[in-house]
């Protein structure tokens, strides 16, 4: 599966988990746009990720992980998660 495909699904199961329509995200976004998204024809950009996270609300790297998770080529989701804890802790300064 295509990464955009996988963000769609998971930016639509996330919606549906939280009983949401693709109007409530109004405030941030036209239904026609969302549609795309979840259709997996486009990519949103950082910012639009973070709104839409907002308003599911839920942390945009939720969506990104599962959609990582949907395209299937992470080892599982606790592989992915274990990967992301170590990336992030190698990389950020130590205090």
């Amino acid at each position: 599966m295509e990464l955009k495909q996988a963000f769609g699904q998971a930016l639509k199961q996330f919606r549906l988990a939280k009983g949401l329509t693709q109007e409530d995200f109004s405030s941030i976004s036209s239904r026609t746009y969302l549609s795309t998204l979840e259709r997996g024809l486009k990519c949103p950009t950082l910012d639009k990720l973070e709104g839409l996270a907002s308003v599911m609300e839920v942390h945009p790297l939720s969506v990104l992980a599962a959609a990582y998770h949907m395209k299937g080529d992470t080892g599982g989701l606790e592989a992915l998660l274990a990967r992301i804890r170590a990336e992030v802790g190698s990389a950020t300064p130590k205090s």
